[in-house]
């Protein structure tokens, strides 16, 4: 679908993004499971509008970091500042999460989404079938959700989220595992929330993928921030030997 055509459906959503949650501050952040340091003094800042990819080898904590910021789990230490400030309860209703795992009620394709609508105590209706279309489930839109392709749930999760009507959208790996065209589905939508204004917080090992879409690079190891820099120069400069191992594929 035409991005111009799926901003248009994005404005009868009502999304109005708001920035305002900006600059995103994590200070000595740490998490701990059974005493095994998973997140270990992260202090970083994400200023920018830009899509933020953050990537890193398996285990680096990158899916734990995406939970801390959504509030799923709290930090063992540290803190996270949305614009300077620690509580974070006036932002919660402005951002969503989607999972790798697709999380999906055992209900129809169309019952999911207006399970979420409902709950955001949004009067107006949606179009549902123009924001089914966005992601090619319009036909399907009567059957079980949890009988869809890995790759059509995913993309279920993805407008599911936007109905929360974000201003800040993280997803972990929402590509993973996923043929080409629902790659490229996901991308667009991506693409278009990004200038709609969403700010955009994704997790992906896929170099390609990170090359097209990152506006900057986050990179972690073993729970450690090692390089934050906007995506030209990470990808052709790297100061790190991680990285460098990573991006030659032998990290």
């Amino acid at each position: 679908m035409h991005s111009d055509k799926i901003k248009e459906i994005f404005s009868d959503l009502e999304l109005k993004p708001d920035n305002s949650f900006l600059p995103l501050k994590t200070e000595n952040l740490s998490y701990f499971i059974d005493k095994k340091e998973i997140i270990s003094d992260l202090n970083i800042n994400i200023f920018s509008d830009e899509i933020t990819i953050i990537m890193g080898p398996n285990g680096a904590g990158k899916s734990i970091f995406l939970k801390l910021l959504n509030g799923i789990i709290k930090p063992t230490s540290g803190k996270i500042l949305w614009n300077k400030k620690k509580d974070f309860s006036f932002f919660l209703g402005r951002q969503a999460l989607v999972f790798q795992k697709p999380i999906l009620l055992r209900r129809s394709v169309a019952a999911n989404l207006d399970f979420i609508h409902n709950l955001t105590n949004i009067k107006d209706k949606y179009d549902q079938d123009q924001l089914l279309k966005i992601v090619d489930l319009l036909n399907k839109k009567n059957q079980p959700a949890r009988l869809l392709s890995f790759g059509e749930q995913q993309r279920l999760s993805l407008i599911r989220a936007l109905l929360f009507r974000p201003s800040l959208l993280m997803l972990d790996e929402p590509t993973a595992n996923l043929d080409p065209a629902s790659t490229k589905i996901i991308e667009d939508i991506i693409v278009s929330l990004k200038e709609f204004g969403i700010k955009i917080i994704f997790v992906t090992h896929n170099i390609l993928q990170a090359k097209r879409l990152a506006g900057e690079v986050v990179f972690f190891d073993k729970g450690k921030l090692v390089e934050h820099k906007n995506a030209k120069e990470f990808f052709t400069n790297p100061s790190s030997k991680q990285v460098s191992k990573y991006l030659n594929g032998i990290l």
